[in-house]
């Protein structure tokens, strides 16, 4: 069951693909990571992290295909 990674499109909305890293207090290759196309792996309290700084829900920042 593939899940995509929408982060990209939320940080392009919000114009904070730079801020990100640094407001939630993970590395940018993190960032990064999250944002290409191939996310192979990721920790949860990764994205627990991203979804409360940008205040959404991870049903919106993950998709299942």
């Amino acid at each position: 069951m593939p899940i995509s990674i929408k982060l990209k499109e939320i940080l392009k909305e919000r114009d904070l693909s730079r801020e990100l890293a640094r407001i939630a207090g993970l590395r940018p290759n993190t960032i990064s990571h999250l944002c290409s196309d191939n996310v192979d792996r990721v920790y949860l309290s990764t994205l627990e992290t991203v979804c409360k700084v940008l205040d959404i829900d991870i049903q919106e920042l993950i998709e299942v295909e």
